[in-house]
């Protein structure tokens, strides 16, 4: 495994005709009050603006990479940026949510504390504007593999991983609908423990006119990642998928 040398983390945005919000999400990443970081931007074959954006950005913000995505979708964008992070640790954001400024420093401060490999934190929803809802999802001390199938708790704009800890095979993503949870799924089954920080430290920005079909979506993909990616029996997989519903909607009320 590849050692890195300092503590810096790497940002990991995958970015695909997101011109409507990038610049407010990059914001939040440079207004991070924690100084050491890079961020990468990794170009999903975009047609809107967002590639001009980042370009007028990167004047701004030194420290930011655009790179290009050789393949198509959210995993091959999130592993080019896997592969090319220079800091120790790598801190994934989605190019329409926001982080507030301690983001970074707390949760290195509580990786370090638990000598975490993989932590995640508490986040709120959010409006189209960006603007918190009230509506704060709390998370537990850890998560383990058997628990983590029964509650995608776990949200990809607040997961952090330490490079020195995890191999470059266990942190790429399968190239599988919900690749993120696939993938916090494959660490936890090679025995690590997710760490939980509740601290609420991203806003999660829905738009409220997709939410029904999204949550379709995420169903019939949960149901996919047991079967045909975890190769779980129907019995087991029906047990897990009873137990992800109930905490789905505790999330939501």
């Amino acid at each position: 495994m590849e050692r890195s040398r300092t503590e810096s983390v790497s940002v990991v945005i995958p970015v695909h005709n997101a011109g409507k919000y990038l610049g407010e999400t990059v914001a939040s990443v440079m207004a991070q009050t924690f100084k050491d970081w890079e961020l990468l931007a990794v170009n999903d074959h975009s047609t809107d603006s967002s590639v001009s954006l980042l370009q007028s950005l990167q004047s701004r913000a030194g420290k930011l990479r655009i790179l290009e995505c050789a393949g198509k979708g959210a995993a091959c964008a999130r592993n080019t940026g896997i592969k090319a992070a220079k800091g120790r640790f790598i801190a994934f954001l989605d190019a329409d949510d926001l982080w507030l400024p301690e983001k970074l420093s707390a949760q290195l401060s509580f990786m370090r504390e638990k000598d975490a490999a993989f932590s995640f934190t508490g986040y709120e929803f959010a409006g189209e504007d960006g603007k918190g809802t009230g509506k704060c999802v709390r998370v537990p001390e850890s998560i383990s593999y058997e628990e983590a199938l029964k509650n995608t708790t776990i949200f990809t704009s607040t997961v952090m991983f330490d490079r020195e800890k995890l191999s470059l095979a266990l942190m790429l993503m399968p190239d599988v609908p919900s690749e993120d949870t696939a993938t916090w799924w494959k660490i936890l089954r090679n025995g690590h423990t997710a760490c939980g920080l509740d601290k609420i430290l991203t806003l999660y920005r829905r738009n409220p006119g997709s939410l029904s079909a999204n949550k379709l979506r995420a169903v019939k993909k949960t149901w996919n990642l047991y079967r045909n990616v975890e190769h779980l029996g129907f019995l087991k997989s029906a047990g897990c998928f009873t137990g992800y519903a109930i905490n789905a909607i505790r999330r939501r009320i």
